[in-house]
């Protein structure tokens, strides 16, 4: 059978109420984000190729284009982060846990999580005081408040907490593995 042929696409099971809203909201945010960092990606590229344009090709350029584009490679970074969690994409090593019997991998996962949770509220709690300390403090350049950095991480922090929680307290069905090559409708 060919991938697009209707038998061989998956579909997810009808969902009702709120796990559903849920899923929505999900589905929203991550494209939210994905486009947050298409946007940051496309305004990087173009500060940088038109600063060296301009560098080369003028003796001049965009003094903020360095800042700028920096501020942006942060976020998209934290982002990132975010969006790879949502889809169960960061990298994990389960060569020890996929020997072990189901109810302790589902111990386990949980325990994991748990952990996770931690480095995210350990990540939100210093990003705050970070983002608190240096929000008086502009770049040279640009003006930007230096706490627009650590504000990256409290933001990624926190969602990141949020997606945590809701896999500790959710029902297993309303976390997606990630598929390679899955299309959002």
């Amino acid at each position: 059978m060919s991938p697009s042929s209707p038998s061989s696409v998956k579909h997810d099971p009808p969902a009702h109420g709120v796990a559903a809203s849920l899923m929505r909201l999900s589905r929203v945010t991550e494209r939210l984000l994905n486009a947050l960092m298409v946007l940051a990606l496309v305004a990087m590229i173009a500060l940088v190729f038109t600063n060296v344009v301009l560098r080369y090709g003028f003796n001049s350029g965009i003094s903020m284009s360095v800042e700028l584009s920096r501020f942006l490679f942060v976020w998209v970074t934290f982002l990132g982060t975010v969006v790879c969690l949502m889809r169960h994409e960061h990298l994990s090593v389960t060569t020890f846990s996929d020997r072990l019997p189901a109810p302790l991998q589902a111990v386990l996962a949980r325990l994991v999580t748990l952990v996770m949770l931690g480095c995210c509220l350990m990540l939100l709690k210093g990003s705050y005081a970070q983002t608190l300390l240096n929000w008086s403090n502009v770049s040279p350049i640009s003006g930007i408040p230096v706490g627009v950095f650590y504000l990256a991480g409290l933001v990624a922090g926190g969602l990141m907490s949020v997606i945590l929680l809701f896999r500790l307290v959710a029902p297993a069905s309303l976390s997606r593995p990630a598929v390679s090559g899955e299309e959002l409708p």
